[in-house]
């Protein structure tokens, strides 16, 4: 998507070689018209694979996660990170590291909203280690339900959770590549 990347360009920042701030993109401020961008090209990436349910994980994905639920006409759910007072004890449960955070999560997602039958597809913002994709992965598994894909909206390629997730057979689709980050900016794969 090249709208995607020129507002990378323009509005993202280059933390450090491993780290890229989109707060005025993806995290804090949320573009609804390119949102809803980034939710029809992944329905249409993903349109014939039935999707019954898309799932992602809290806060960030959210809203790529509804638009492209929007468009597929289906539900979305999301995995909590914490644990609140109204959480239903009957959830699926998987401890997994932030690399942004630095800290270690538990996602949750209560089973009466992943069942055998579903067709899921993954969304999230972006992708560095993998460790969300992969509890969420955990999770539709536990579930027994199918996994169509991922959708992904900025993968780091010089980290390795896209290339694992592939390993396992996984089909990922992202809408930007990044190459690097450094002193010379943002250098996107395609």
């Amino acid at each position: 998507m090249e709208e995607l990347k020129e507002r990378i360009r323009r509005e993202g920042v280059v933390a450090s070689q491993q780290v890229l701030k989109l707060d005025a993109i993806l995290n804090h401020q949320i573009d609804p018209q390119l949102t809803m961008q980034m939710g029809r090209e992944f329905a249409a990436r993903f349109a014939e694979d039935g999707v019954t349910r898309v799932i992602t994980v809290e806060s960030s994905g959210i809203p790529v996660a509804f638009a492209a639920a929007y468009e597929l006409g289906v539900p979305m759910v999301f995995a909590r990170r914490k644990k609140t007072l109204l959480a239903d004890p009957d959830s699926y449960f998987e401890r997994i590291p932030s690399f942004t955070k630095g800290i270690v999560t538990d996602l949750m997602l209560p089973k009466r909203f992943i069942k055998k039958e579903d067709r899921v597809l993954l969304i999230d913002d972006i992708i560095a280690n993998g460790d969300a994709a992969r509890g969420l992965v955990k999770i539709i598994g536990s579930a027994e339900a199918t996994l169509v894909g991922a959708g992904i909206v900025v993968e780091k390629c010089f980290q390795s959770g896209a290339r694992m997730l592939r390993e396992q057979g996984i089909r990922l689709e992202s809408l930007v590549r990044i190459e690097s980050l450094g002193e010379d900016g943002i250098v996107f794969a395609d």
